[in-house]
């Protein structure tokens, strides 16, 4: 099992991680930002003055750690990343691997199996180059995989990117974390890593708080992989009210070992920012939700297992423990 984390800046001792959050973004970029030639978007000077008072707001409530799970093709810049990193002295893991098929910058990838090269195979070389030498020429390693699928049904392009990040995983130990669009195909994710020999608990499947369907929650347990309650905030998409008594559910049923939890934010946008929902922070969680599940009934310990020990055991390799409950 692993001992330690990558991060932008290097990496770091798992038993120093801390309180952590496993999924905001710095920086993003959606494919196609820069023909927007009317927006000149942020200086990099103001980003990094948004990134820092992010981080403080975080910092200011105890977190102390953060997964970017920035695809390659959705503006990613580790370079930047370990800037802020550096500046603040606040631990940031990034991520290899591409976006879905509807969103993500799929053109070129199309093209090479269009022509009739192996894409599966070429993209876990890289996804592996990245985790294990640096991405490009920088020497900044990512420290963990990211993929995602769109809605409906899980696209063969979509499978190619799933088949390379589960290669990837299975040569270099890295964890993965995946994107769903409204808490859909978490199941069908779930079954086509296995089928590819990722074990379930070097998995994340992210956004499954953007549905309150109880049933399916409990299904991604039973599956074996980490569930990301990771939007807290985007009452847009799902209300924070929904998302609270969902993972109050979970961990009345003995399920808190099995969540992670975030919001998603994003903080620096290429091109023209997205008009964001008034508690999209990522220090929401802490300031607003955990009352709230307090006053549902979770426990210090149970807050203490979502924000420190799932995210360490996640990354260590750790098998999950028994659900809470089981064999008492």
């Amino acid at each position: 099992m692993a001992t330690q984390i990558q991060t932008v800046t290097g990496p770091i001792e798992l038993d120093d991680l801390g309180p952590t959050l496993m999924h905001e973004h710095v920086v993003t970029g959606m494919p196609g930002w820069e023909t927007d030639v009317l927006a000149p978007g942020q200086t990099r000077r103001d980003m990094l003055q948004i990134s820092k008072d992010r981080i403080a707001e975080m910092q200011d409530v105890g977190v102390r750690a953060m997964i970017d799970p920035c695809a390659s093709d959705l503006g990613r810049d580790v370079e930047f990343c370990a800037e802020v990193s550096q500046a603040s002295g606040f631990p940031i893991v990034a991520a290899s691997g591409l976006y879905n098929e509807a969103l993500g910058g799929t053109s070129y990838w199309k093209i090479r199996g269009m022509v009739g090269q192996s894409g599966a195979d070429e993209m876990a070389e890289i996804f592996v180059r990245e985790l294990t030498e640096g991405v490009g020429d920088t020497g900044i390693r990512t420290g963990i995989i990211k993929i995602a699928s769109g809605s409906g049904a899980i696209t063969p392009y979509e499978r190619m990117v799933f088949e390379a990040a589960a290669k990837a995983s299975i040569a270099t130990g890295a964890p993965i974390t995946t994107h769903t669009d409204d808490g859909e195909l978490g199941v069908e994710q779930q079954e086509l890593l296995a089928s590819h020999g990722v074990p379930p608990h070097r998995v994340i499947i992210g956004h499954v708080c953007g549905t309150g369907d109880q049933a399916y929650h409990w299904r991604l347990v039973q599956g074996g992989t980490y569930l990301g309650f990771d939007r807290f905030g985007i009452e847009s998409s799902n209300p924070d009210e929904v998302r609270v008594a969902s993972l109050l559910a979970l961990m009345q049923a003995g399920a808190t070992s099995r969540v992670v939890v975030s919001h998603d934010t994003v903080w620096c946008w290429r091109g023209r920012p997205f008009a964001p929902d008034p508690n999209w922070t990522p220090g929401q969680f802490c300031r607003r939700i955990v009352p709230l599940l307090r006053a549902g009934g979770a426990t210090d310990a149970q807050i203490d297992t979502l924000l420190v020990d799932n995210p360490r055991r996640y990354f260590s390799g750790e098998p999950l423990p028994p659900l809470e409950g089981e064999g008492a």
